[in-house]
């Protein structure tokens, strides 16, 4: 489609819903269009349209009369559409039905979604159809766990995919200034651009323009402060945008596929926002308060998965078996990854945080060495591609997180060569995603500064000690953008305004909290300095909990979680008829384990705490069942990948046949016989048994095909 519609989101829908049609209408007379003199309104009844989806064949298009289909059955309110989904029996459209408003950022409303409905095209599909499906239930309640368990953020008028640079390149770009919202968005942080995938074919392929109904999600955060420096007022603002690519849990996505993506990409995005002073050099007490932001500061960093092959395989064991594959794509997909971050954001330079001994050092040598590879063979990534190692625990070992200041000072100029994106906007609260005027557009921004390059920092799990970084390394951009401008002088730092720094630190551990509870299931660790500035014993404290309730979650609960993540992103795509019925198919012995270990350790406790009748009825008693509990335990520990919450829909199994090259430590719960826990029977098969020890590598493999994704039933197509 060579032009498409730039009017305004429809941003409040009466859905009206019929046996045979859904109908969206808008349910407002008319909507605002922002400019530099405030909110301009376009009259709905010239440009009022309803989009009407027939339940019968899917088919979607604009019906401009709006006419409501005879024998509507309800009318729902929702707040956006948020795409279509296809499950195992039928399609849905889902929608949202509840929203909060958070913050307005330049006078455009920043809204979390917080419920969400699943609606069946087909007329055939009712509820009580649905929930008699076990499938089809099994799958709505994975899909309800990834919507609910997330952060997802729209609005109708600001981007919230790109930073502030980005957007202001597209307002400089004469086709692209004049784009839907939907088609400025960056595909990367558009979380539902899947979901959207048939409603934006319709608009670029089907002659049907549906870009008022198309509302991009983002997932991440969103913390908007007002703030005081030197009598000087300021929004400060950070954004987290996760990527759409790779998405997953901590243990089940890792490092980066063929296409260069990696696991637990988010970039953030530190803004400020604040007024320059009238000619006079006075502030206007009348204003007192009040942020137009005509003049902008922000400052973009990236964190990702070391970008390698490799994946921490779950055992019941707290530190998972590690293993690195050696692909012979792993050079092209590196490079790919190291491209793209190049083409988008210029110089890159990738600090690794990970440990240097032990159980982390495996990856740290790969990483240096693909790295050499790639540098070595393409002239563009060794020009604008940077490495830096640095040893966060052995360099802030003894709760010494203030030394991170170490890192700074060796990035620091780099850093100011990198520099940092500033602009100016004379006479304007608005900037380039009100695309629905000339004259608000971002035409008339002076850009003073742009960002040459971005810190790419990653540990193991790209979460706790690159919080940590991140914040100290937005804490050195905010000094120097505010010496810049004047609102601090050169020899002041934010760190002597306490007031300030309180709500610096918080913002920056809420930030973390939400980056770390979508990939690990709980907050950060570390939150205790991050939010303070000092390591604390209660914050100690408060890891440990953390880092046990992470063992918990990433063991038992992150199969489904991951499943969802699949489902929303389009990893994992149901094909009708092709999706068994959810059976347990493990072998009964291996399922019964649980439950004789939680009985023998019952009675061992009614044994020790209940009356008895002598001692010798005692002791044997607890005999058989501290024995009964030995060989349970036992069988559960040596088959800990048997009893691991696995994802069910795309299982990975690759990952644990791999018997190529690379680096892998000692394999661990993958096989665990009777022979292996009571003696007697290993003398017995001694002479049969040739694979060795606690299962040969081709039985433990063949195993784990059989049994992985079939742990509460399969879903696999």
């Amino acid at each position: 489609m060579s032009s498409y519609n730039t009017l305004p989101l429809h941003e409040t829908l009466n859905l009206y819903v019929s046996p045979t049609a859904y109908v969206f209408e808008p349910a407002s007379s008319s909507s605002p269009t922002h400019g530099f003199d405030g909110p301009a309104f376009v009259n709905e009844k010239d440009s009022r349209e309803s989009l009407y989806v027939d339940r019968r064949t899917g088919r979607m298009s604009l019906n401009e009369s709006s006419q409501i289909p005879f024998g509507k059955e309800k009318v729902i309110t929702c707040y956006g559409i948020i795409g279509t989904l296809s499950l195992a029996t039928t399609d849905f459209l889902l929608i949202i039905t509840s929203r909060t408003p958070s913050c307005r950022l330049l006078s455009q409303p920043i809204y979390l979604a917080t419920d969400f409905r699943l609606l069946p095209l087909s007329p055939l599909s009712t509820s009580s159809t649905i929930l008699d499906h076990p499938v089809e239930k099994e799958l709505i309640s994975l899909v309800e766990q990834g919507l609910k368990s997330g952060r997802l953020w729209f609005s109708y008028g600001w981007d919230l995919t790109n930073s502030l640079q980005r957007q202001n390149e597209l307002s400089q770009d004469g086709e692209k200034k004049n784009w839907p919202l939907w088609k400025k968005s960056d595909e990367r942080f558009f979380w539902n651009r899947y979901l959207m995938g048939k409603m934006i074919d319709l608009t670029e392929n089907g002659g049907v323009d549906l870009s008022r109904f198309i509302l991009p999600v983002m997932y991440g955060s969103v913390e908007l402060r007002s703030t005081t420096l030197n009598s000087r007022d300021l929004l400060f603002l950070l954004i987290s945008r996760r990527s759409r690519h790779r998405a997953g849990t901590r243990y089940f996505s890792r490092g980066l596929n063929s296409q260069g993506h990696v696991s637990n990409f988010n970039e953030t995005e530190q803004i400020v926002l604040f007024d320059p002073l009238p000619e006079n050099g006075n502030s206007n007490s009348s204003r007192k308060g009040r942020v137009d932001g005509r003049e902008r500061l922000s400052f973009v960093q990236t964190r990702g998965s070391v970008p390698l092959f490799w994946a921490e395989v779950n055992n019941l064991r707290y530190k998972p078996d590690l293993q690195i594959m050696d692909y012979t794509e792993t050079p092209n997909a590196l490079s790919t990854h190291l491209h793209s971050m190049i083409d988008l954001y210029g110089d890159v330079h990738l600090v690794n945080l990970v440990n240097q001994k032990g159980h982390e050092q495996p990856v740290k040598e790969a990483f240096e060495r693909y790295m050499s590879l790639v540098k070595s063979s393409d002239s563009r990534i060794n020009e604008k591609a940077h490495y830096l190692y640095f040893d966060f625990h052995h360099e802030c070992r003894k709760l010494r997180f203030d030394k991170i200041q170490l890192l700074i000072d060796r990035l620091e100029p780099e850093l100011a060569k990198m520099g940092w994106f500033h602009s100016t906007n004379p006479g304007s609260s608005q900037y380039g995603n009100s695309h629905h005027t000339t004259s608000d557009n971002g035409e008339n921004a002076s850009v003073i500064s742009r960002q040459q390059g971005v810190i790419r920092t990653n540990c193991m799990d790209c979460l706790d000690r690159t919080n940590v970084a991140q914040s100290a390394l937005g804490r050195w951009a905010l000094n120097r953008q505010l010496r810049t401008v004047g609102i601090i002088n050169i020899k002041e730092r934010v760190e002597d305004h306490e007031e300030f720094m309180t709500m610096f630190r918080h913002v920056w551990a809420d930030h973390g909290d939400t980056v770390s509870r979508a990939y690990a299931g709980t907050g950060a660790l570390k939150a205790d300095y991050t939010r303070t500035g000092k390591r604390s014993k209660e914050g100690m404290l408060e890891d440990g909990y953390k880092s046990v309730m992470r063992y918990i979650r990433n063991n038992f609960f992150d199969g489904d979680r991951q499943d969802a993540f699949d489902i929303l992103t389009g990893a994992w795509v149901a094909k009708r008829g092709g999706i068994p019925p959810l059976t347990d198919t493990r072998p009964l012995l291996m399922r019964a384990m649980p439950y004789i270990l939680a009985f023998a350790l019952t009675m061992i406790l009614a044994a020790v705490t209940l009356p008895r009748t002598s001692e010798l009825s005692i002791y044997s008693f607890l005999f058989l069942w501290v024995f009964l509990a030995f060989f349970s335990g036992s069988y559960i520990w040596g088959n800990g990948t048997s009893y691991v919450s696995w994802p069910r829909l795309n299982p990975p199994l690759e990952v644990l046949s791999w018997n190529g090259p690379g680096a892998r430590s000692i394999a661990r719960g993958r096989g665990l016989s009777l022979a292996n826990v009571i003696p007697i029977f290993n003398k017995k098969n001694a002479a049969g048994n040739t694979s060795g020890g606690i299962g040969g590598r081709p039985a433990v493999y063949k195993m784990e095909e059989v049994e992985l994704g079939k742990r509460k039933g399969a879903l696999i197509d």
